[in-house]
C-alpha cells in the first residue's frame, strides 16, 4: 500500500461503506435538485449540496476521533490549491468580454459559418461548432445558438436528427474540452494539480486523433448521403455580424498572439492578461462605431473606449444585431459571469477537502487501486470512475472533482505527471456528461436540440471515442508523462 495511505489510515480507518456515505448523500441531493430545479441546479442548489455533503464528511471525521481544526486545515489547503484557477477564470472572463467587442469572436463565428456546404454538411457542422466552442469555451451556448440553426438546416436536407445532433455535440464538446475559456478545462488541471496550458498541450495527444477520426466519419457519412436538394443560406448570419462589426483577418492577430505566448510557454496569467488587453486595444481601433453605440453620446472617444472596455472586462455585455440567434451568441459575462463557476469550485474544494481530511477518499482509493497493476489499468480505472460519477451524480463538474481528488495522490506515488490525470478527467468526465439522459448536460442538450439523448448518443463520435482513446494510449504506454526526479 502506498505511503500516503498508511500514514492517513494508521489510526481508526473508516469502513468502506461509511466512506461512501457522503457521496451517496451528495448524489441523493443532486438527484433531488435535478427534479426540483432542473437546469437551475447550478444557480446555487448544487453548490449547497456539495457543502452539505462536506458537512457529512466532517461529522464522520469527528466521529472517528479527528479534531475540527485538523479537518478545517484540510479544507483550507484544498481551497488554496484552486486559487490559481480562480484568478485564471477571472482573467478568462475579462478576455471573453474584450474578444467579443473587438470582433475576434464574431469573426470566428462568421468564417466558421462560411464553411457550410450541402455536400459536406455533417463535416462542416462539426467543424463550425468546434470553431465556435473554441471561441466561446461553452458547449451549451454553442448548441443553443449555432446548434439550433444547424438542426433546422439538417432537417431540411433530410438528415436524421440524431445524426445532426451528434455532429453538433461532437464539435461543441471539442471546444468545451480544449478551449482555455472553458470552465471544465480550467477545473481539471486545478483538481489534478497542474497548470492550464500544460494540460491543454498534453490533451492534444488524445484530442487531435479523436477529432480527426470524428471528422473523417462524418465526412464519410456525408459522401453516401443524398443532400443535393437543399442549399445553405448563411447570409442572415453574416449580415447580422457585419451590421455591428468590421470583420477582417487582422482580428486573428489577437488569438495568434496568445497562441504564440502559449507555445513559448509564457505562464497562463500574463498570457491571458495580455490577450484581454489586446482585445480592448483592437476594439478601440477597429470597432469605433460599436464603442460609440455601447458608450452612448458625450465625452471623448478615449473616455468612451475606456468605459466600454472596462465594462466588457468586468461585467461583460451583449451586442444587439437584430438576429435573435446571433444576439444570444454575441454575449459575454466578463469577470462577473465567472462567479457562478468560482462558487462551484470553492464548494467542490470544501467537499473534497472534508472527504480527504476525514480519510474517506483515501479509504475509497485504497479499495479502487487494490486491483491496479500498472499505469494503463490506473488510467482505465480513473476513466471508468469519471463515467460512473457522471451517471450517478448527474453533474460533469463532480465527474472531474471526485475522481480527481481520489486519484491525485495515486498518480503522484506512481511518478506520473499530474497532467496525465487532468487529461484523463477531461477525456472521460467532460465529454460523457452529455450522453447521460438524467445528467444536467444530457437533459440540456436533448431539450435545446429537440432530440432525445438516446437518439443522438450513437452519433456523438467524439464523446464516445475520447475515453476510449485515453484508455488505449494508457494501455500501450503512448507518451505517458512522468515526474522528473529532483536531486
Amino acid at each position: 500500500m502506498p505511503g500516503y495511505l498508511r500514514r492517513q489510515m494508521a489510526s481508526r480507518p473508516p469502513s468502506l461503506l461509511l466512506s461512501f456515505l457522503p457521496i451517496f448523500f451528495l448524489v441523493g441531493l443532486l438527484v433531488l435538485n435535478l427534479i426540483v430545479f432542473g437546469d437551475g441546479g447550478l444557480d446555487g442548489p448544487n453548490q449547497l449540496a456539495l457543502l452539505f455533503g462536506g458537512a457529512v464528511a466532517l461529522l464522520i471525521g469527528l466521529r472517528n476521533g479527528q479534531t475540527f481544526s485538523d479537518l478545517l486545515d484540510h479544507i483550507l489547503r484544498s481551497i488554496q490549491t484552486a486559487l490559481g484557477a480562480i484568478v485564471i477564470l477571472l482573467l478568462i472572463g475579462a478576455l471573453a468580454g474584450t474578444w467579443l467587442i473587438s470582433g475576434v469572436v464574431p469573426a470566428m463565428i462568421m468564417h466558421g459559418l462560411q464553411l457550410l456546404s450541402p455536400k459536406v454538411f455533417l463535416f462542416a457542422s462539426c467543424l463550425v461548432c468546434a470553431v465556435v466552442s473554441l471561441a466561446t469555451g461553452s458547449s451549451w451556448s454553442t448548441a443553443a445558438t449555432v446548434g439550433i440553426a444547424l438542426m433546422g438546416i439538417g432537417r431540411a436536407m433530410g438528415f436524421h436528427e440524431g445524426l445532426v445532433a451528434g455532429a453538433v455535440i461532437s464539435g461543441a464538446y471539442f471546444g468545451d474540452k480544449l478551449s482555455p475559456l472553458s470552465d471544465t478545462t480550467n477545473l481539471a488541471p486545478a483538481v489534478a494539480g497542474t497548470d492550464l496550458f500544460s494540460h491543454i498541450r498534453y490533451m492534444l495527444n488524445t484530442t487531435v486523433p479523436t477529432m480527426s477520426i470524428t471528422l473523417v466519419v462524418f465526412a464519410g457519412i456525408g459522401l453516401f448521403t443524398d443532400n443535393s436538394q437543399a442549399g445553405v443560406d448563411t447570409a442572415s448570419f453574416e449580415a447580422a455580424i457585419a451590421s455591428q462589426f468590421n470583420i477582417g483577418w487582422y482580428l486573428y492577430l489577437v488569438p495568434l498572439a496568445v497562441v504564440v505566448m502559449i507555445w513559448r510557454k509564457v505562464p497562463a496569467l500574463p498570457a491571458l492578461f495580455i490577450g484581454a488587453l489586446l482585445g480592448g486595444v483592437f476594439a478601440a481601433i477597429f470597432q469605433p462605431q460599436l464603442i460609440d453605440e455601447l458608450a452612448g453620446p458625450g465625452h471623448s472617444f478615449a473616455f468612451r473606449s475606456y468605459k466600454v472596455v472596462l465594462s466588457a472586462m468586468g461585467s461583460g455585455g451583449a451586442v444587439v444585431t437584430g438576429n435573435a440567434t446571433m444576439d444570444e451568441l454575441l454575449t459575454a459575462g466578463g469577470m462577473f459571469g465567472m462567479l457562478k463557476t468560482i462558487w462551484l469550485i470553492l464548494c467542490a474544494m470544501v467537499f473534497g477537502g472534508a472527504m480527504e481530511g476525514a480519510g474517506l477518499l483515501q479509504r475509497i482509493t485504497a479499495a479502487l487501486i487494490s486491483r491496479v497493476k500498472n499505469d494503463g489499468s490506473l488510467i482505465a480505472t480513473t476513466a471508468a470512475s469519471c463515467i460512473f460519477v457522471n451517471a450517478t451524480a448527474s453533474d460533469q463538474y463532480l465527474s472531474i472533482v471526485l475522481p480527481g481528488r481520489m486519484f491525485a495522490p495515486v498518480y503522484r506515488d506512481r511518478g506520473l505527471d499530474p497532467k496525465v490525470l487532468s487529461r484523463t478527467l477531461e477525456d472521460s468526465g467532460t465529454v460523457t456528461s452529455a450522453l447521460v439522459p438524467w445528467n444536467t448536460c444530457g437533459a440540456y442538450m436533448g431539450s435545446v436540440l429537440g432530440v432525445a439523448t438516446l437518439a443522438y448518443l450513437p452519433f456523438c463520435f467524439f464523446n464516445l471515442l475520447s475515453p476510449v482513446m485515453t484508455v488505449f494510449q494508457g494501455a500501450i504506454g503512448f507518451r505517458i508523462a512522468r515526474l522528473q526526479k529532483k536531486s
